[in-house]
């Protein structure tokens, strides 16, 4: 019976260090999926002449999620009657936020991108995307630096600790 809580212990503990991996992973790849979100949504505003509802929709098509998501239910609350683009965009943003692995730094910068919209002309409308990016772009260097620094150690560490777990009680 020890052995089996033995086993259980340690295969929590690096399950964990696991998971805590993962986000750092997911991090930089969701940073770059927003970017990219971002352009395609700007080439749809600018280029495209399609309002926010159908561009958001389109943009949740082409996306994987939790990104896709955050597109999704933007458009679905502009379709559903909300009056104000930035209401719409923050409660998107709330709803899709805990399926995400970013960072509160990324949700600032989506919460300011979310109050211009709808509120500039198109020139001005683009410069505010492309802010955004180049902001996203600064987090996501970041995001891989703290990739690489702290992966393997997150995997080592929820090892380690289960072990660490076991040897006290024994």
């Amino acid at each position: 019976m020890n052995w089996l809580g033995a086993a259980l212990i340690l295969t929590a503990c690096t399950w964990a260090g696991f998971e805590y991996a993962k986000k750092l992973t997911e991090r930089p790849r969701q940073l770059r999926q927003l970017r990219t979100a971002l352009q395609s949504f700007e080439a749809e505003i600018m280029y495209g002449m399609n309002p926010l509802p159908e561009a958001s929709r389109k943009m949740a098509g082409q996306l994987p999620p939790p990104v896709s998501f955050l597109f999704r239910f933007f458009s679905d609350y502009l379709k559903q009657g909300e009056r104000n683009v930035d209401e719409a965009w923050s409660k998107s943003l709330n709803q899709v936020w805990p399926l995400t692995a970013l960072a509160f730094r990324e949700k600032e910068i989506l919460y300011q991108f979310g109050s211009t919209l709808g509120r500039h002309e198109k020139m001005q409308q683009q410069k505010q995307i492309r802010l955004a990016m180049i902001h996203l772009e600064k987090e996501e260097q970041e995001a891989k630096e703290t990739e690489k620094r702290y992966e393997k150690m997150a995997k080592s560490l929820g090892f380690l600790s289960g072990l660490l777990i076991i040897v006290m009680f024994i």
